[in-house]
Formats: structure tokens, sequence, C-alpha cells
């Protein structure tokens, strides 16, 4: 592609995430030891930068859960390093909370083969962005949260609309202020986390920052829907060593039985901590459980209201 054929939003110039840092100028020149303290002192900073977009953050959340709730999906948009993110938050969400295959979709520019190599141009293609949303019948009910650093990658962009078109929630997340993407979206979260130590290399403190938001995203908006018990992750699906412990320690800390006791509940439960809790606590059979979680969405609190056996 030559200059003449650039898109108009392709200039990087005013980006604070393509600025050079002045703190890093001679990173060539720094020891070892200097150069690991200049990269933690400048990752200290993104959770201040994250911490300046909490109300639009837990905005989003509560837009994500509503979708979810009526039987919508969350599905991140982005390309390269914002992309493998995204994919990696949502291949996070099965075991973690036990959310059904699909709930939670991560898309990225060029496909599976971009998670592991660069497609270069693929992030060029705002009708890409459009049609990888289509492939998988994304609709009104679903929310979209469109990610790029630079806050103008048009295979974004051409998600965003398409969200908007259909009456889907579109949310831009960005590390760059007053963004291209936010004038295509409902919402955005920015997070501004300055000039890179690697001038440009938005794989470092904006790939930090992406991370921790969607940490956030997933997990609150999984609170939200009653995935959790307190702080304990009782949606979990066990399936391997590790996570068959964690089960067994939470029946265990929840109930306050012997860990046979915890082996047996789970095995009648078919390895649902929610339901062996209630089996053990509220004196029910595993279906029964089952109905009495179903009727409140799934979550335990409510199951144990008024049965005298919360812990």
């Amino acid at each position: 592609m030559t200059e003449r054929e650039l898109p108009d939003n392709a200039n990087l110039a005013g980006l604070t995430t393509e600025a050079r840092n002045p703190r890093s100028q001679d990173l060539d020149a720094l020891s070892t030891l200097e150069f690991v303290r200049l990269l933690n002192s400048e990752d200290a900073g993104v959770a201040n930068a994250v911490a300046d977009a909490a109300e639009d953050i837990a905005q989003t959340i509560d837009i994500i859960a509503e979708r979810m709730r009526r039987g919508g999906r969350l599905v991140y948009s982005g390309a390269g390093t914002s992309g493998r993110l995204g994919v990696l938050d949502a291949s996070e969400c099965p075991p973690t909370f036990n959310a059904e295959p699909g709930r939670v979709v991560g898309l990225i520019a060029g496909g599976e083969y971009a998670l592991t190599n660069a497609v270069e141009g693929a992030e060029d293609s705002p009708e890409q962005g459009r049609a990888d949303l289509e492939a998988i019948g994304f609709g009104p009910d679903d929310a979209l949260v469109g990610i790029a650093a630079s806050g103008r990658t048009p295979y974004v962009i051409g998600a965003l609309d398409h969200a908007r078109e259909i009456g889907a929630a579109a949310i831009a997340f960005t590390c760059n202020a007053g963004s291209e993407m936010t004038r295509h979206a409902d919402l955005s979260i920015t997070t501004v986390v300055g000039p890179e130590v690697l001038t440009g290399s938005t794989r470092m403190k904006a790939g930090t920052a992406t991370k921790m938001v969607l940490n956030m995203l997933s997990t609150g908006a999984m609170v939200r829907l009653g995935k959790t018990y307190g702080n304990l992750m009782v949606d979990l699906q066990a399936k391997n060593v590790k996570l068959v412990e964690r089960a067994i320690g939470l029946v265990i800390t929840l109930t306050d039985c012997t860990r046979e006791q915890a082996k047996a509940l789970l095995d009648a439960s078919n390895g649902e901590v929610k339901t062996a809790v209630l089996v053990q606590l509220a004196g029910v059979s595993p279906g029964e459980a089952r109905e009495r979680l179903a009727a409140v969405n799934g979550q335990l609190g409510k199951a144990l209201a008024g049965s005298d056996a919360a812990p």
C-alpha cells in the first residue's frame, strides 16, 4: 500500500501511544538493571490510567451483564495484541465461570492464524470487521467491545459501525484520548497510559492496561450474573486436577464438611460446586438444588436465602 492509498485515519502523528518517551531515549545505553527499573516505573502508572476510566468501565460492565441476562453475548474485536488479549479473555471464561461456550467471543483480524503470526494488512479492512461479526451471527442482544490502543484501527471501526447499525451495544476501548473510534461507539473506555518505553510498542503499557480492563469487564459481568458467591469461584468447571482440588476446597469452605464428604457431594452433583453446597446446606436433592438455582438465575446467595443455611 502506497502513502497515497492510506486511509485518512492512518496518520499516527499526535497519538500519545506513538510519541517518543523522554524517559527512555537512552534505552540502549542503560544497564540491564536500569532497564528493568525503568520499565517497572513506567508500568506503575498503568493502574492510575485504568482508575481514571473507572466510571466508564463500570457502566460497560452493567451494559454487558444486562445483555447477557437476556441471552446475548460479549464479543471482543481487535487486531494484533488487542485482538489476542480479547481472545485470551474470552477463552478463560468457560473454565473460570462455567460460561456456556460462545457466550464470550474473541475476534481477531486475520483469524485464528493471527493469534501466533503477524498477518500484515488484516487490520486495515473495516469490511472484514463487519464480516467477522456476521459470521458468528452477531445480533442486537449482543455487546461488542472494540479494542485498539491507537483508537483508529479500521477493522475495529467496521465492527463498531455494524454493531450500532443493528442495535447491539458498541463500546470502544482505546489508549488515546479523543480517538476516531470514540465517534463510532455508544460508550468509550480510554486509558491514557502515555508513550511506551519502546516507541510505538503498544504490547507494553497499552497491552497491560488492556489486560487489566478486560479482566474487569468479564469478571464484573460474571459477578453481576451470579457466577460467584462472595469472592469465591463457585461456578468453575473442575476439568483438571487443580480445579478439582479447588472445587473440593470450596465445598469444604462453604459447608464446613470433611474432605470425603465434599468429594461425595461433588460426585453426586456432577462436579457442580453450587449444587453440592446447596445439597449440603439446604438438605435437598441435586435435582431440587438445580431447580432452586435456576429460579434465581444461578445466584447461590439467593438460593440459600431463607433456608437458615447460608454460611
